[in-house]
């Protein structure tokens, strides 16, 4: 392949082998000032592409003006390349690749490599002595790989290889501290209050989500803002201890006053009830739950002392008489409230009152609430926190006073210590896959190097045979529709194609790829076609076209589509006049059938019918008609008489006038198909696809035969041209001879002016 020496403009102002953010490397200003650097370009697809085969080549990769760049972004999906590499230039996880993010990839390697050209030795192997240890970070590399080869047994081992480096990866995800600051519950072991800790971490203030098989957990973030509650949760407590010790209760004081403020909303509106009873003795029975209101609550569903309709009875009975106006406390109430004033009694009555009190006036209920009025106000200040549910829990004591915060911590901690020997595995894998890689990506994104030499480029899904032909150019594409709305502007002949197959547990894996026919005819390229696929790992797919966008293939293909399409449309029309005939004489026949079979028979039909005599001529024909053929005949001669008068009348410019006709007929065709393949592009098809195309990359015709390729015999091979089923050659003869006839006519009437 020709290359050219140039040099080329700087792009990016960065130096080889500093590594940067993709967000600080600028595109291209100005094209004036030459680059120092010495490019090489070879000339493919009407475009002048870059060659990138040397470590120096990547390193100064900045440089390149990216107008000379052949994309400026792709898909990290639907492409033949490791989706985890991608995944590790692709830094703002959008799912594409542009420039910046490649040229950061590109720096970043050179930066922790000693030599640039590691990179223009795919593999995924390494030499230790690779790596640029007078750097910091080429430095720790070093020393992670020497660990990961003595954790491995092979501490002699020179040679760290991508396996290795996964290895590890995994055996660190499985382990109980695997450094990714992400504690569970099972890490705390036997630790009981710890394990509870994080659990309630994990119920109040979320957790990190899974990954792959690892479980949701707690990070450090999550544990501050989890023990930041429970300190001013302390905080206020210890306020309130200190704020109700000269109360009669004392630390007491709080939770009756809890007691008190539970149940002080019922307990209130019973006594109200209890008044207007009082007041007036008609008013208790409409103050009390009616029968109907009893029932309507039975009715339909199970009971439950804990629904909302049994708690929003009163608290207790209203009576005019009797007990009017004292609450009980422990029979005739509520089964809702039972258990909070069982609680009012234990913590507030019994405490201020006396053990013998069952029952509660008016008069001590107001006692009760002057005994926890200045315990109010600091229960009025406690911090409103996630941690309300857990408050009555029996270890939340501990976590409020004890060491909790202290174990929950040491387990991050530890975690996190392993945290440098994961960043430094990953960053191993990183430059393992980009030693591998990243040439094979420039040479697919930079420059089409390896589609146009031929070695499968990244876009390529497989190879589609199909009419007996191979079509290499195959797309895998997401939507057929929408890709074909912008793939039609590559002036090529397209076919989309369902393809489908059985995958593992028998569950059908489905894939829509586009093949781009460029060669052969496409007379018998239609919707519903069945070929089949195989894709760049050799597995074999069932495809059926399902669209076609029709372009030419070549400008012998236009030469013959006017005759074939004339050639078409007199078949169609000979099938339609045939079908239509076919069903006027099946109308006839029926019609005649029909009155035969319902002829009326006679009171003496056993006699023999008399036989007609037979006609003793043919049926006269219409004499106007003999007539009217006769003139059409006579007209029809007379027309070809003079063509062919004036056709021999040109003598030696006959072969001319064939050719001006023959050029009439197909020129208009050939002309069309020839503006179509100057404008044969890949760059609609791969955009459609996702991609950001720069250049013209043209697909001409001696590329396109490389591409489609049809059906040959092998040239060694031994062919037997005996056909038992071959057509009979008459029809051949009669042409053949015909030719012969029109040809020495010909040549008699240019031998009869004098030629």
């Amino acid at each position: 392949m020709p290359t050219a020496q140039t040099a080329q403009t700087p792009s990016n102002a960065l130096p080889a082998g500093t590594a940067s953010h993709p967000s600080s490397v600028p595109p291209a200003a100005d094209a004036a000032a030459a680059s120092a650097y010495r490019w090489q370009f070879f000339r493919a697809g009407g475009v002048d592409q870059v060659i990138i085969r040397s470590g120096q080549d990547i390193a100064h990769l900045p440089e390149l003006d990216q107008k000379l760049w052949v994309a400026l972004a792709c898909p990290t999906r639907g492409i033949e390349f490791d989706t985890r590499t991608l995944d590790l230039i692709d830094t703002d996880k959008d799912a594409r690749i542009r420039p910046p993010e490649l040229l950061a990839a590109c720096a970043w390697a050179c930066g922790v490599l000693a030599d640039p050209d590691e990179l223009a030795r795919p593999g995924d192997a390494m030499q230790l002595t690779a790596l640029a240890t007078h750097t910091e970070e080429g430095a720790a590399l070093h020393a992670q790989a020497v660990r990961i080869l003595t954790l491995a047994g092979r501490p002699e081992a020179d040679t760290l290889t991508l396996a290795d480096v996964l290895e590890r990866s995994a055996h660190l995800s499985a382990q109980r501290f695997n450094g990714d600051g992400v504690v569970s519950p099972d890490a705390a072991g036997d630790d009981a209050l710890a394990r509870q800790t994080l659990r309630w971490i994990m119920q109040t203030h979320g957790s990190v989500p899974a990954v792959d098989d690892e479980p949701d957990g707690v990070n450090r973030k999550l544990a501050e803002a989890f023990f930041a509650d429970v300190a001013r949760l302390r905080a206020w407590a210890q306020a309130a201890r200190e704020a109700t010790a000269g109360l009669p209760l004392g630390e007491r004081t709080m939770a009756a006053t809890q007691a008190v403020n539970k149940v002080r909303q019922k307990v209130e509106d019973f006594f109200a009830r209890s008044r207007l009873a009082a007041y007036d003795m008609r008013a208790a029975a409409a103050l009390n739950p009616t029968q109907q209101e009893y029932a309507a609550l039975a009715a339909g569903h199970d009971l439950a002392l804990t629904s909302e309709a049994i708690a929003a009875l009163p608290i207790a009975p209203v009576s005019a008489v009797g007990l009017n106006g004292v609450l009980p406390l422990t029979r005739g109430v509520n089964p809702a409230w039972g258990a909070a004033l069982a609680t009012l009694r234990a913590q507030a009555v019994v405490p201020l009152l006396g053990e013998g009190f069952d029952s509660l006036t008016e008069a001590q209920w107001q006692q009760l609430k002057d005994a926890v009025a200045p315990c109010q106000e600091r229960l009025a200040a406690k911090p409103a926190t996630p941690l309300a549910p857990i408050e009555g829990e029996a270890l939340f004591a501990q976590v409020l006073d004890g060491d909790a915060e202290q174990r929950v911590m040491a387990l991050i901690d530890q975690d996190e210590a392993e945290q440098a020997h994961n960043d430094a595995t990953l960053a191993l894998e990183k430059l393992l896959r980009f030693k591998r890689d990243l040439l094979v990506l420039l040479n697919n994104f930079v420059s089409f190097s390896s589609f146009y030499q031929r070695r499968g480029a990244i876009f390529q899904a497989g190879t589609l045979y199909l009419d007996a032909r191979s079509c290499e150019l195959t797309v895998q594409v997401p939507d057929a529709a929408a890709h074909a709305k912008l793939a039609g502007l590559a002036k090529t002949y397209l076919a989309y194609c369902a393809c489908t197959r059985q995958g593992p547990k028998k569950a059908v894996e489905k894939m829509t790829i586009v093949a781009a026919f460029t060669a052969g005819d496409v007379d018998f390229l239609f919707v519903g076609r069945n070929g089949v696929f195989y894709d760049r790992q050799g597995r074999d797919w069932d495809a059926t076209i399902t669209k076609v966008i029709e372009n030419p293939t070549s400008i012998a293909q236009a030469f013959f589509s006017p005759y074939k399409k004339f050639l078409r449309v007199i078949e169609e029309q000979v099938a339609k006049r045939a079908a239509a005939s076919d069903t006027l004489v099946q109308k006839s026949l029926g019609t005649k059938a029909s009155s035969l079979a319902n002829v009326p028979l006679t009171a003496n039909a056993a006699a023999p019918a008399a036989t007609p005599a037979p006609e003793t001529g043919m049926r006269r024909t219409d004499v106007g008609t003999v007539a009217a053929i006769g003139v059409a005949l006579g007209s029809i001669s007379a027309v070809l008489v003079g063509v062919f008068a004036k056709f021999v009348d040109l003598g030696p410019w006959i072969p001319l006038a064939l050719a001006g006709i023959v050029l009439a007929i197909s020129g208009p065709s050939m002309l069309i198909a020839w503006l179509k393949l100057r404008q044969r592009s890949l760059g609609p098809i791969l955009d459609a696809s996702g991609w950001a195309i720069n250049g013209r990359m043209r697909i001409n015709t001696r590329l396109g035969g490389s591409l489609s390729q049809t059906a040959h015999v092998p040239p060694n091979a031994r062919r037997l041209l005996d056909d038992p089923f071959a057509e009979p050659r008459r029809g051949w003869l009669v042409a053949g001879a015909v030719a012969v006839a029109l040809g020495a006519a010909a040549f008699w009437a240019w031998r009869s002016i004098g030629f």
